[in-house]
């Protein structure tokens, strides 16, 4: 740097050792974002908003880049004084952060994390079901279907009231009522009741509101505001909403919101009205209501919480994000993943979006059912639907296969919460997004970056949502899949594949590839209807085979800053791959749960000459379960979801594990791949000429190998039928 004003000859930056094993080695100020060859560069980031959007948009650029840096210019951007407000930069220049990191991606987003603070930890119940839908409710029609969702099995954690729970019809002279703060007596004539009846369910609760619109006449706090700021209340003007007002924003938190949380409301989902310009230059106004508000939310010690849209960098902040009002088509659910993905580069982990798509479209039972797959390996799950009378989520107003898997999806979302509040964790201390793009993890692998759909779920989950449309004949949609090396196993079917290559998948309405590495222990909560927002009593812990492994299952008080978390520790170790220990070590932390449940689920293992368990170096009774369920019994809670038909079940029961556990299986029996069964059960479904079905089952029970293949090729199958055999017969390679 020659220390004058920046120019390409003036400010260079050399990275040797850093990116040899990219193509660019020097940055010279000026340099574009994307590389003008248009070989690959930045990877992008994120947008503020998907309203309206069908299909793909252009990202802002992200941190992480191919060619091994990223700038920042933050010339714009305002300073944070002592006390929590802003104010304008001083004398104006040039303001860049420079991230030379080659692709050490997970040092970016450390560094990242380091100069502007990390992503903060959700309360617990957040990574529930979330119900919204733009309608009229009232209070007891609104909790008659949370009941019938109970009733049906269906769980939820977060009750949202769309615009409707205020007032919306005013007088047009004071303008619309798209916003309001004054419930709408009509249909919650005792606000303060119908909450606690939601809390009571173990529902907590959030209301729109659009501030842009300022307060108007008709406002209950109307007066109240207007002597706040010295106002004559009785001229009926409206107050303006002027995020820049110190004492405008005093009174907006004290006299709109702090009463309806006083007898309530969770958290404020603030769905965006304001613009992008503020009196104070530069100032989005969008960023400082999401500044306010979530620190606001946190005032009484509690975990802040705020749902908003995204206002650029450094919005990772002020977590949920709203994505916004999308179309409801399959081009909307197919870009929804790389969103979601990308935004992770940016270091923005928490979208929430709306399931299922918000506007226009078309009845689609097949389109809705895959986006609730989707929404279950998202960052919030939220369910929503815009103001009409035939666009709604209920899973009972689809069709019954739709409905039945849909109901699947939502319970298997309340069984992943430890697994993904662990993740959560890793994300606040460690700066690794819960959900990422194939590169994070990989990033000197090629073909990670050719799966821009596939999402990384967790530490140890590899998710390839289904965004087209089956195949009328065979009833299967195909998904292109990368697996990195090792061995993998399907958790929703059981099948095992072979790594380090691409494939083609294929899957029926009921599944999409949920892949697990092998050595994967997976935490799940045994009870998906029990309430989210506590840690477990029941934790089911599905054991993957192939490798030694374990996870931590991290869990703390719910507190704004816990002074501690709390771990458990569960390792797996495989000996002759006949013998597994598995070990729970004794939980640390100050209060931390030591009585629970538990249930062990091997993956892919169908019977076991012995099994013993100890807790605390004192026998423990155990029940023992091979496959399905006995006759009568009922189905365990997990097994319809997670590790396939053919899986050894450990019912330990409740233990104290203050001086651990351990549970060991000897004489371990590994399921063989049925390959026959599952051509057969393929081709029974398939929708094509009995005497074909009859050759090509002849054809796989008799031959093998390159020949079977070769055979299969030669008889130019319709549909995905050839693709689907392939992938059974090769899948293990």
């Amino acid at each position: 740097y020659d220390k004058g004003p920046f120019t390409p000859s003036g400010l260079s930056v050399t990275m040797r050792g850093r990116v040899q094993d990219t193509h660019r080695t020097r940055w010279r100020y000026g340099d574009p974002v994307q590389d003008p060859s248009g070989r690959l560069s930045n990877l992008g980031g994120t947008a503020r908003t998907l309203d309206d959007v069908d299909g793909p948009i252009e990202l802002e650029p992200g941190l992480l880049s191919y060619t091994g840096y990223a700038v920042v210019d933050d010339s714009a951007s305002l300073l944070m004084t002592q006390d929590g407000w802003v104010r304008p930069r001083p004398g104006g220049g040039e303001d860049l952060y420079f991230f030379g990191h080659g692709r050490d991606y997970a040092a970016v987003l450390r560094e990242f994390f380091r100069l502007t603070g990390p992503s903060p930890l959700l309360p617990r119940w957040a990574l529930g079901n979330w119900w919204s839908r733009y309608h009229p409710y009232s209070d007891q029609e609104y909790l008659d279907l949370m009941d019938r969702f109970s009733r049906a099995g269906i769980p939820f954690s977060v009750a949202v009231l769309d615009m409707d729970w205020h007032l919306v019809d005013i007088d047009p002279r004071l303008g619309t009522g798209w916003t309001g703060y004054t419930w709408n007596r009509e249909l919650f004539p005792d606000p303060a009741a119908f909450l606690d009846a939601l809390h009571d369910r173990h529902l907590r609760v959030t209301l729109n509101v659009h501030p842009g619109d300022g307060v108007r006449a008709h406002e209950e706090a109307y007066a109240a505001v207007a002597e706040d700021l010295g106002l004559d209340p009785s001229t009926g003007h409206e107050i303006s909403f002027d995020i820049t007002s110190r004492a405008f924003v005093q009174s907006y938190l004290r006299r709109l919101h702090h009463p309806h949380e006083e007898i309530g409301v969770d958290f404020w989902w603030l769905d965006w009205q304001s613009g992008t310009a503020s009196r104070i230059p530069g100032l989005d106004p969008l960023w400082l209501l999401n500044h306010v508000h979530y620190h606001d939310s946190g005032r009484d010690g509690g975990r802040p919480l705020t749902f908003s849209r995204y206002a650029g960098l450094g919005s990772h902040r002020y977590p949920v994000g709203f994505s916004g009002d999308t179309v409801v088509s399959w081009e909307s659910l197919r870009f929804q993943p790389t969103f979601t993905a990308t935004a992770a580069n940016v270091g923005y982990f928490w979208w929430s979006h709306d399931v299922g798509g918000h506007l226009g479209g078309a009845k689609d039972d097949e389109l809705a059912t895959r986006w609730f797959q989707l929404g279950t390996f998202s960052p919030v799950n939220r369910l929503h639907s815009t103001h009409h009378p035939f666009n709604s989520k209920e899973p009972w107003r689809f069709g019954p296969q739709a409905e039945q898997v849909m109901t699947r999806f939502l319970r298997l979302r309340h069984h992943l919460v430890p697994y993904l509040y662990s993740a959560m964790w890793a994300s606040h201390t460690e700066g690794t997004a819960p959900i990422r793009p194939m590169y994070h993890d990989h990033p000197q692998a090629p073909d990670a970056y050719t799966v821009p759909r596939q999402l990384a779920f967790g530490p140890d989950l590899l998710v390839a949502p289904v965004t087209w449309p089956s195949e009328p004949r065979t009833h299967l949609a195909r998904v292109d899949v990368w697996l990195p090396p090792g061995r993998w196993y399907d958790l929703l079917t059981g099948r095992r594949y072979t790594g380090d290559r691409t494939l083609a998948l294929h899957r029926p309405l009921a599944d999409l590839p949920v892949l697990a590495r092998a050595g994967t222990v997976l935490p799940l909560a045994g009870d998906p209807m029990a309430d989210p927002g506590l840690p477990p009593d029941h934790l089911v812990l599905v054991v993957v085979p192939g490798a030694d492994g374990g996870c931590t299952i991290l869990e703390d008080d719910g507190t704004a800053r816990p002074a501690e978390r709390h771990e458990t520790r569960v390792e797996a170790a495989w000996q002759d791959g006949s013998r597994l220990l598995l070990t729970v070590r004794p939980p640390t932390g100050a209060g931390v749960r030591t009585r629970r449940e538990i249930t062990v689920r091997v993956v892919e293992v169908v019977d076991a000459s012995a099994v013993h368990a100890h807790a605390g170096g004192r026998p423990v009774d155990v029940r023992v379960r091979s496959g399905a369920t006995p006759a009568g019994e009922g189905p365990e809670p997990t097994e319809q979801l997670v590790g396939g038909p053919r899986s050894l079940t450990v019912d330990v029961g409740e233990v104290d594990l203050s001086e651990g556990l351990e549970v060991r299986l000897d004489g371990v029996r590994a399921a063989e791949p049925d390959v026959s069964g599952d051509v057969f059960a393929l081709l029974d479904q398939a929708e094509v000429a009995y005497d074909l079905k009859a050759r090509v089952q002849e054809l796989v029970d008799r031959t093998e190998g390159r020949a079977l293949l070769g055979a299969l090729h030669a008889m130019d199958l319709p549909g995905h039928l050839y693709g689907a055999l392939v992938e059974i017969v090769a899948a293990d390679g």
